[in-house]
């Protein structure tokens, strides 16, 4: 059993702490809002009055904030706090790869560690241990957190600094791009008067199945718009794909018209609601 430091205590570090908790860890929890640390306190995490008394008690420090720079902040902020020395620092967060590689210097000049291990799955997946593991870092130092991470979902690691965060690049591809996909086959299944519930089983065993078929179409069928995670995070992240496509010049037509229609969402005044509400840009169609 490790002694864990947890910074950042929103949808996603809830899930992450209450798996941490339940497996016998114990958290030290930190977050700006007062409120996300209290409830926290309910599930067994305990309280850190700030970002160092957090890590300086914890041989494994967690970062799962929101954006690249509130990560560099935190981790920055940890550093010139000192006491990284013979710690990892791990960023399950979905961070730029040049932040990421920044920051992954100053903790080991520091003499820490540093693991970018952003993942997929989403909060409940975080709080059964479900959930996909990229991650990025030297292989001592990832070997010596397999152990915790592992209990957390499925632990890859796929190369040096920077790999964890290219990785969840492809996952954000492949991923956020199908929501958009799911919403254009709902209005199809909706205009040929097909029970659009029956859909994810129906197709389960083919070709067209996918995660985001079995988890996110049936919020969209039930109109369900309710958080998991928000469109506003959901937009970030396709932005960080884009810019890293961009940098690499690759044509993705079908990323850039998903970041579209996120846009357009977002600015509908709809960034709290979950990605699922993407469905709502297309209009509803009359049976035919």
């Amino acid at each position: 059993m490790a002694d864990i430091g947890f910074i950042g205590l929103g949808l996603m570090g809830a899930g992450f702490t209450k798996r941490l908790v339940g497996c016998g860890h114990r958290v030290i929890g930190f977050d700006l809002e007062a409120e996300r640390l209290r409830e926290a306190q309910g599930w067994g995490v305990l309280p850190a009055a700030s970002l160092a008394e957090a890590a300086s008690a914890a041989s494994l420090v967690f970062v799962c904030v929101t954006t690249s720079a509130a990560v560099r902040d935190v981790v920055l902020g940890l550093v010139a706090a000192g006491g990284l020395a013979g710690r990892s620092v791990i960023d399950v967060s979905t961070t730029e790869m040049g932040i990421t590689r920044g920051i992954a210097a100053a903790v080991a000049g520091a003499g820490g560690a540093f693991i970018d291990a952003p993942v997929s799955g989403g909060p409940a997946a975080a709080e059964v241990g479900t959930l996909a593991i990229m991650a990025g870092g030297e292989t001592g130092a990832v070997e010596a957190a397999r152990p915790v991470l592992q209990q957390l979902g499925l632990m890859t690691h796929m190369g040096p600094t920077g790999a964890g965060q290219a990785t969840k690049l492809v996952n954000q591809a492949l991923c956020l791009t199908n929501y958009v996909i799911c919403a254009e086959g709902l209005r199809l299944a909706e205009a040929y008067g097909v029970d659009a519930s029956r859909i994810p089983a129906a197709l389960a065993p083919g070709l067209g199945n996918s995660a985001v078929l079995q988890a996110i179409f049936p919020r969209m069928v039930a109109k369900d718009y309710a958080p998991r995670g928000y469109a506003r995070q959901i937009l970030k992240d396709l932005e960080l794909v884009h810019e890293a496509t961009r940098a690499q010049h690759l044509a993705m037509p079908m990323l850039s018209q998903a970041l579209t229609l996120f846009r357009l969402m977002v600015g509908q005044g709809k960034s709290e609601l979950d990605g699922a509400a993407i469905v709502t840009l297309l209009p509803e169609v009359e049976v035919h």
